[in-house]
């Protein structure tokens, strides 16, 4: 019995490294693969500014549905997502939250500027348009907001995170209003959309396999990631728009829209029963 048990857990364990290298092989070749197709694509409609847009979207969409995939990542959508060009503010729980919403919509992002730097991933965010946001420069705001400004008259989606930072999913962090400045001045509605993760019982749990928060090191929360046999994301839209004259009262009202759309990735008390169990 406890050679079998034994067995079982090296059998088990073989089978996960062995996911693991297959997947980032294939994230590897499907990303370079894509990518090479989509400048091809962009030499090609050099001289048609509207048909690159839209080359960028379907790449990029299509790249995150590949990835989704080969992830083990099962999608669910609730409600209706909106067509571009449109202003979303969503939760975030992790850097998977943009491989979700870029499968289903033609955007683009707000993210904070050490993405940027980071190895292949900051060339491809920036070769897709990501919009950087230094978060220690107030005096950036105006560059950012022009960013966003100049993403709608290119007919794109911008999509933007307005807890600031990625969560563990136990609840909605607080908004920071901000970036909702250009929405608030152009008395433009802002939709919104609710992620939530969840691992079968067999998997580490959600909050701590697929949320990326505090502490957490990118490299090997990713490895873990991958090892995950599947996962799904609980992809949330709501139906209401809002359009304020105050950007703080925005906030709140985001906030709570999503809260109330939200399902937690972990419930208060679990938290200690899982990390056990793990």
């Amino acid at each position: 019995m406890c050679r079998a048990a034994i067995s079982l857990v090296c059998n088990l364990a073989f089978m996960r490294v062995i996911r693991l290298t297959l997947r980032l092989c294939a994230i590897c070749l499907a990303t370079a693969g894509i990518y090479f197709v989509w400048l091809v694509g962009l030499v090609l409609l050099f001289a048609f500014k509207s048909a690159r847009y839209r080359w960028r979207n379907f790449i990029l969409r299509n790249w995150a549905k590949v990835i989704a995939a080969i992830l083990g990542m099962t999608i669910t959508v609730q409600g209706k997502p909106p067509r571009a060009p449109f202003f979303l503010v969503a939760n975030h729980l992790s850097y998977v939250d943009i491989i979700a919403l870029a499968s289903r919509l033609d955007c683009v992002f707000v993210a904070k500027s050490e993405i940027r730097d980071w190895f292949i991933i900051g060339l491809l965010c920036r070769s897709f348009d990501m919009i950087f946001v230094d978060r220690n420069r107030r005096n950036d705001l105006p560059r950012v907001i022009g960013l966003m400004e100049a993403a709608w008259q290119k007919h794109q989606g911008v999509i933007l995170f307005p807890e600031g930072t990625s969560s563990k999913g136990e609840a909605v962090l607080p908004f920071k209003p901000s970036l909702l400045e250009i929405a608030v001045r152009t008395a433009t509605g802002v939709h919104f959309a609710a992620l939530s993760y969840q691992t079968p019982p067999d998997e580490r749990p959600a909050y701590l396999s697929v949320c990326w928060w505090g502490d957490m090191t990118l490299a090997p929360h990713a490895l873990d990631l991958l090892r995950l046999r599947e996962f799904s994301a609980t992809l949330v839209f709501g139906d209401e728009i809002f359009i304020e004259a105050d950007r703080k009262i925005l906030a709140q009202k985001l906030h709570h829209a999503i809260e109330n759309h939200f399902t937690p990735v972990v419930l208060s008390g679990e938290e200690r029963e899982a990390v056990t169990i793990t």
